[in-house]
């Protein structure tokens, strides 16, 4: 019985968490914008990356994937939606992965910024090509180059971002009860 109590309380944090990110997926997307010409910028993807080291490869795909195709549905940008589940869990399931295997590369906790900031790149450049490739079907070669710049613009603000959130979050004791996965191993 005691077995049963602490597996649903692990589920519910799980999906507590994962609706946690998933919102501020959304929010993020949604409130810090700046537009650009062939779309807009946000921060959103700075949620993506957190949700993938945070909430690991399963509920942080799904909380980067879940979000920030809503944000595309609630700003009408519905065409966008399905492009952005995958390319978006696809960011956030590459950043836990590439930040994993290199954690175990790099043993020195101190030096774990370089593997974030590896598997944040490898990410951003995962997010890039996934709309380059999708604007590419619907607006052809030329049409797909265009917003390109402001994806990889979009993509390196993020991934600063992110890093800078991270390297933060890592004093606070708190934070290694709840998102144990965050913190790089000894």
């Amino acid at each position: 019985m005691k077995n049963l109590l602490k597996n649903q309380a692990i589920s519910a944090k799980k999906i507590s968490f994962t609706a946690l990110f998933s919102a501020l997926c959304c929010i993020g997307t949604l409130v810090i914008t700046i537009p650009l010409p062939n779309g807009y910028f946000n921060v959103g993807d700075v949620f993506v990356f957190l949700a993938g080291w945070c909430l690991g490869p399963i509920y942080g795909t799904l909380a980067a994937a879940l979000g920030s195709a809503l944000a595309d549905v609630i700003s009408g940008f519905t065409l966008y939606a399905p492009a952005t589940f995958f390319v978006k869990g696809a960011e956030a399931l590459l950043a836990y992965f590439i930040w994993f295997l290199w954690k175990k590369i790099i043993k020195n906790t101190k030096l774990d910024v370089l593997a974030r900031g590896f598997s944040a790149i490898v990410g951003g450049i995962c997010m890039v090509a996934g709309y380059f490739f999708y604007e590419w079907i619907l607006y052809g070669f030329g049409g797909a180059t265009a917003s390109l710049v402001g994806n990889l613009i979009q993509a390196s603000c993020c991934i600063v971002c992110a890093l800078c959130l991270i390297a933060a979050l890592y004093p606070i004791k708190g934070m290694r009860k709840l998102f144990p996965s965050l913190m790089p191993t000894e």
